[in-house]
């Protein structure tokens, strides 16, 4: 007698959110300010100007740039921002932080725009073994924004999941 093996997971209509696919194509440069400091302290707006305007650009194309200053030096919030600017008037997507600040700002931008009519009148599993990179807040994000159209929300795996909520009827 034959014995087939019956996959009933991928039969079920559970779809799965693998939180390490919302931070696969998230990979941050670092622009340091502190480079055009004199001494690595101070700025000079006439310097800092004229290094902004010559400075190549371009070389961030296609990246996405997390401008900061790496040392103690107090920097004006303009100087940020006539970086941002320049970095913007090229497409290139930035922004005023920490790379793990922007990492956790990309996430949630990535959350907000999930399509959610594959999730509609579905049981969700929100996969519990990722990697490092997703933040807990951004659990709650994730469910204000699915909760609403599953069926069911789990955590963990489709072998082993801890339910987390169930409309009711």
């Amino acid at each position: 007698m034959k014995y087939e093996i019956e996959n009933k997971i991928s039969k079920s209509p559970i779809k799965t959110i693998d939180l390490d696919d919302l931070t696969l194509d998230i990979n941050i440069t670092v622009f340091d300010i502190k480079d055009w400091l004199k001494d690595e302290l101070i700025l000079i707006e006439k310097d800092f100007r004229e290094k902004v305007e010559s400075y190549n650009w371009s070389c961030f194309k296609d990246k996405q740039v997390a401008i900061q200053c790496s040392n103690n030096a107090i920097i004006p919030d303009w100087a940020y921002m006539l970086i941002s600017s320049e970095l913007k008037s090229l497409n290139i997507k930035n922004f005023i932080g920490e790379i793990d600040e922007y990492e956790n700002f990309l996430i949630t931008e990535k959350i907000n725009s999930i399509d959610l009519s594959i999730y509609n009148d579905k049981p969700v599993i929100i996969k519990g073994c990722s990697g490092n990179k997703f933040k807990k807040f951004q659990y709650s994000i994730l469910i204000e924004k699915i909760q609403p159209v599953a069926k069911r929300i789990m955590f963990g795996e489709a072998c082993s999941f801890v339910p987390i909520f169930k409309r009711k009827k």
